[in-house]
């Protein structure tokens, strides 16, 4: 995975508003500003903001970055923190569900198809992040060429890891933010599998985390304990890739294969992932997702159709 010599990454942050009172920060990392392999958004999941998450640098871990893979791969690619998270606006009186998520994926497509044009983006997103951009997708097809959904959930059905969170849903709905801590990162890499990660990366991740973050909201946390299914798989109409790995606590295999079955874009993929649980890119097998991924963002359109 060593990347081909060529334009040094460059990284810039931008702002979009959202309504008049929410800012969104936004990271974007390139090599060439034309990105003529694409522009990927990354979504991120419901514990972290989207720099720990997508841009996290580990010394001696080659290719840790997934912005820095991708960009050095021809990718304009970008993140943004949801409205609660990292630098993005806190200040509102909610608890920043799934669906107000999906609205900050829209302004933030919204602001890159401005500066970039109005291309479709290749849009990635992780666990809750994979609920906000499914339901981008079901609401704006237009603004999507290829969509990618790893670590997701449709209605729940056979996930222990929901399943142990629902013992705390009064808890969660009683406030708009949950604390987090360096114990509360470990845990999402021992829940599943213990082992599928290296401890270097963990303290990194966790490091990064909480440099941004103290507390999250629980609005992702409550919706996918009480409020599932989300989105509806017939109605995302967007090519689109389902990523599981093989331990993951979140997303039952049987309910990610129902989904997949009522996707109607023929164009479509399931892919698990070998020896990874739940937070794929930063376990050991994160060569096999960011292989996939690339994959999946640089397939052919079919020629032929049938229509």
């Amino acid at each position: 995975m060593n990347k081909p010599v060529g334009t040094p990454i460059r990284g810039e942050e931008h702002w979009t508003n959202k309504g008049e009172d929410v800012r969104l920060y936004m990271w974007n990392k390139y090599a060439d500003s034309s990105g003529p392999a694409g522009t990927i958004l990354f979504v991120h999941g419901s514990s972290m903001a989207s720099v720990p998450t997508f841009d996290l640098q580990v010394p001696g871990r080659g290719d840790s970055s997934a912005m820095d893979y991708f960009a050095s791969r021809g990718f304009d690619t970008w993140c943004v923190d949801m409205e609660g998270y990292g630098k993005s606006t806190k200040t509102r009186d909610n608890n920043a569900p799934i669906s107000y998520g999906a609205d900050d994926c829209f302004a933030a497509a919204t602001y890159i198809q401005k500066l970039r044009g109005k291309k479709p983006l290749l849009v990635y997103g992780i666990s809750s992040g994979a609920l906000r951009a499914a339901l981008f997708a079901q609401r704006h097809p237009e603004m999507v060429k290829r969509l990618a959904l790893d670590a997701h959930v449709w209605t729940g059905e056979g996930s222990p890891t929901l399943a142990e969170r629902r013992k705390r849903l009064a808890e969660y709905r009683t406030k708009n933010r949950r604390p987090i801590d360096r114990a509360f990162v470990h845990s999402i890499f021992n829940r599943d599998h213990p082992g599928t990660a290296d401890d270097k990366v963990v303290e990194a991740f966790a490091d990064a985390i909480l440099k941004y973050d103290d507390s999250v909201p629980t609005g992702t946390y409550v919706d996918m304990c009480a409020n599932l299914p989300i989105c509806d798989p017939e109605k995302i109409t967007v090519p689109t890739i389902i990523m599981r790995g093989q331990w993951d606590g979140i997303a039952s295999f049987a309910d990610l294969t129902k989904f997949f079955e009522k996707l109607p874009n023929p164009d479509k993929q399931f892919a698990v992932m070998p020896g990874i649980a739940h937070a794929s890119i930063q376990q050991k097998n994160y060569a096999i997702v960011f292989h996939i991924l690339l994959s999946w963002f640089t397939q052919p359109d079919p020629v032929y159709t049938g229509h």
